[in-house]
Formats: C-alpha cells, structure tokens, sequence
C-alpha cells in the first residue's frame, strides 16, 4: 500500500493512480489498460439512473474480481444477521449498556452482533443496526456486502480501512462509509489485543447522499469538502485470501489465491469515504424553543416518498444553547419514526446516568420519550438568561420511518437494561389549577 492520502469532496467524480499512466486520458477507451491491467466498472446505482444519483467507478487491477473459488456458507459471525423477526416487537423503550468485553481473539467481522433493524436486503429497502468488537487484524481474509452500504461509527480504538479504492485510517468521533459490493480488510491501529469498539449502521435502500439545506442557505450541517475519499493503492500479493460475503442476509466465503485489494487506478464516484464528526457546523435556535432534530441531519437516504427517509443519520455534538425563557433539552416526544441511538463519547444531554459510552437505546415509533426526571428538574431551574454550552460529548441517532425490531438475541443479552422506563416514574405531577 501506498503513503495513506486523501481527496476531497462528497460524491465527486475522482480520478486516481498509484502508477503514472495506469488511467486511461483522453479519447482511449476506459476498456484499453496499460500494464497489464484489466479494467472493471463496478456500479452502485442503475445504469439507467438520473446523471445526478448515478453512481459508479472503473477499476484498473491486477486480476478481475471474479477470480475466487465457489461459495460456501460462513461459519464466523453468528450473531450478524439480517433476520430481525424471530422475536415479537413490543412498544417498551429499550436501553443497553456497553457490551461485555470478551479477551477472545476476534476479528471485524467475526465481531459483529446485530441489534436491530428492518425491511429486507433484497428489495432494497431498510437497515440493519450492529455494534462490532475487536480485537485482531484481518490478514488475508477480505469482506465484501452485497446486501448494502456500511456507515461505520468508531467508538473505542483506531482503525485502518484498507479497501479496493485505498486506504482510510478513522478513530473515534469519525464515520467510515463502504459502498454495497467493496472489498476491504480492517487492520487494529491501536495493536493486537486492544479492544475496537463502534457502531454499524447497514443501508439497504438508496445511497447515503447530503441533505438539502433548504431555508438554511448554501452552508451548515456537513460540509461537503470535509468528506474524505481515498487515493489509489493496491496490493499486489499471492498469497491465499479467504474472501466473505454478505448476500441475501447469509454470509459465505470463497478461497482467492490472491489479495482482493489489487486496484493499481480508478475513477469514478463509487467509492469508501470517511467524515469526522467533530466538523459539524451545528444549527440551532438563537431566540427560544428546542427545534426539531433533523437540524442535526449528517447523512440520510431517501425513501420513494418526498421528504421521508428511509435512514436519517444524526449526531449530537457540541453546541450552544442560547434560547431563553425555554426547555433547552430534547422535550418530551412521540414520534412516526423509530429512534437507535449510541454515544460515542462523554454523556448525553437529555439523561442523567445510564447512557454510557458504547451504549445504545431504541425508541420505536409512537413510543413516549424524552428527559428522565432528574434531567427535567434540572433544565427547569436552570437559568435561561445564560447560554448553557455543551461539550465533551458525541451521541448519534439511526432514525428509520419504520419499526425498527430488535433480534432475539438483542433482547437476551444481559447488558439489556431491565429497568429503564423508571427514569420516567420520577416525574412529579405539578399540575395546580389555581396558580398560574
């Protein structure tokens, strides 16, 4: 692999080599390759889709990918699943703590246990919620998805991402996101046996793409130069490979006689890219009320209905609350939509204790939820003349318009917080009909 370097951008039409002159320029075919090389189209939207959401690259390598053995079933990562209907869904708000943390020598993808999610991969339509846990690089083992898109969360430990279009190294408070179909490999940089910990948000639908910013005007939310995509590096190993695959919500593996990451050049706007979340030009209200959420909008993928997602992705970083005469934290709520939510660092504003770090809630839809009641208590007594400034914090949120269904095995695990609804049993009625 080469010196790790990066291009600048969301959704741009890239074009990069890691040999001079391995791209083909001007009138020469895309399919005429020098070096030896075989060309590839890898497309990640119809080729009949509007120019504006067409997305797909060409890749110049060393061996086409469909140079691998037969596929068989996957014996690792029993716990990554897309079946989320086994155990009935019921309307309780949920809340886990970190999961426990296992000395057992595990790999990305061997650790990654499904939590939650809906729709089906086939039909292009849903996500699926995990937490992965760590603790070995994968050497001459590959994963690709073939189901969708994978929006990585580090939470715990640093993480190099060596993919078919390059290299990205990402640590905590950054996103990493794979296109459906990507060859990679995640090698540990904080060393063998440390734990890497975070969040998988895993998109069936359509691609992640930048919210449009409406009466908010040209800037805010995520910037687009922020985003990362990686230059062209390849290796060039022959060496047996095990390549795995996620497809049809099963996984399977083939044996490769040679690394899968073997891309000398490409171009296109089909490729990994990463966003640090510390970057967020965060909106708020300057004069009074909490608005709504979707102001924290990152990254979403829209639906076949105008204006409704079929994933937001939100974050919750630092900002300043200046409103006055007003309830500063998230109000009491019930929503159409379904809430996932980790943290990824400090605490969340809208709890007093029980959302730690590498946790996770699930408020699904018309499911009442809000401030616990010492969080209430505080924000009513607090003095709004001031702006409260919030830092040392990063929670995020997976939003799905439609019920997002924990796994059976999610509703087993013993971090599963028996008694989270009493946060709310504290509340006091403070209703008096004759003060006003």
């Amino acid at each position: 692999m080469t010196t790790l370097q990066y291009q600048s951008g969301f959704g741009n039409e890239f074009a990069t080599e890691s040999i001079a002159g391995a791209l083909p320029v001007g009138r020469n075919s895309p399919q005429r390759v020098a070096f030896g090389l075989y060309a590839e189209q890898l497309s990640g939207t119809a080729f009949t889709a509007p120019r504006s959401d067409n997305r797909r690259s060409w890749l110049y390598r060393i061996r086409p990918a469909a140079m691998h053995g037969r596929f068989t079933p996957y014996e690792g990562a029993t716990h990554f699943t897309s079946e989320f209907s086994k155990a009935p869904t019921n309307p309780n708000q949920l809340r886990w703590s970190p999961p426990n943390y296992s000395s057992a020598t595990t790999e990305f993808i061997d650790g990654i246990e499904t939590y939650a999610g809906n729709g089906f991969a086939q039909l292009n339509l849903g996500i699926g919620i995990h937490i992965y846990q760590c603790n070995k690089s994968m050497t001459n083992r590959a994963f690709y998805n073939a189901d969708g898109e994978m929006l990585i969360v580090l939470q715990q430990g640093r993480l190099r991402f060596a993919t078919e279009f390059g290299v990205i190294d990402a640590e905590p408070h950054e996103i990493v996101v794979i296109p459906r179909g990507v060859r990679f490999k995640v090698k540990l940089l904080n060393g063998k046996g440390a734990l890497h910990r975070g969040y998988i948000c895993e998109n069936f639908g359509s691609l992640f793409r930048l919210p449009d910013l409406g009466p908010i005007g040209s800037n805010g939310l995520a910037n687009p130069r922020d985003f990362l995509t990686p230059v062209a590096a390849y290796e060039d190993l022959d060496t047996a490979h095990e390549l795995v695959a996620k497809f049809d919500g099963a996984l399977w593996r083939a044996d490769m006689k040679h690394s899968p990451l073997d891309v000398v050049a490409w171009h296109g706007n089909y490729a990994p890219y990463k966003y640090d979340l510390r970057r967020f030009n965060a909106i708020g209200s300057i004069s009074f009320d909490h608005p709504d959420p979707s102001i924290f909008l990152v990254l979403h993928s829209p639906s076949d209905t105008p204006g409704v997602s079929n994933i937001d992705f939100v974050i919750f970083g630092p900002r300043i609350l200046a409103m006055k005469d007003t309830f500063r934290p998230p109000w009491f709520h019930r929503n159409i939509a379904s809430e996932f939510m980790g943290l990824i660092h400090g605490a969340y504003d809208a709890k007093a204790g029980g959302f730690a770090p590498g946790g996770a809630s699930l408020h699904n839809s018309m499911s009442g939820h809000g401030p616990d009641a010492e969080t209430f208590e505080k924000a009513s007594r607090a003095d709004t003349s001031k702006a409260h400034y919030i830092e040392d914090t990063m929670a995020f949120m997976f939003e799905s318009r439609s019920v997002i269904k924990p796994t059976e095995y999610a509703l087993g695990l013993d971090t599963l917080q028996k008694n989270y609804a009493d946060c709310w049993q504290g509340i006091k009625k403070n209703f008096d009909p004759t003060k006003k």
